[in-house]
């Protein structure tokens, strides 16, 4: 019985760390689909132009859509938010004052950013 229960307790602490992670993730992700739709970029997808709320939209499909893909912020980039899926192409963001930038390049700044603020702010372990 002292077996059997230990494995029940290190299966529940394995699920709960898996799904704290899933939240953080979630949140980052979240943060990162809201900057994008408040800022004053154009999103270039497939060579064509978006407003930044149109961006925020198709984004946030896409995550709903294809979430399994994205268990990490940093697969949610990778897999999701960098390139179309039909196309494989690029997509960009034309910021005022900025050189247009591939838009994961653009997310992982503005992740790394969120992050040292979470730490700077405790927290974050």
């Amino acid at each position: 019985m002292g077996m059997r229960l230990a494995l029940i307790l290190a299966i529940a602490a394995f699920f709960l760390a898996y799904s704290a992670h899933a939240e953080e993730a979630a949140a980052e992700i979240d943060y990162l689909l809201t900057t994008v739709g408040s800022s004053n970029c154009v999103f270039i997808r497939n060579g064509k132009r978006h407003s930044a709320g149109d961006a925020e939209k198709h984004l946030r499909m896409k995550y709903r859509r294809g979430r399994r893909y994205a268990p990490t912020t940093e697969a949610f980039i990778e897999n999701l938010a960098s390139k179309s899926s039909m196309r494989n192409k690029l997509y960009h963001i034309d910021c005022p004052g900025e050189e247009i930038t591939p838009f994961g390049e653009w997310l992982a700044l503005r992740l790394a950013t969120y992050r040292e603020r979470q730490i700077d702010q405790g927290k974050v372990d």
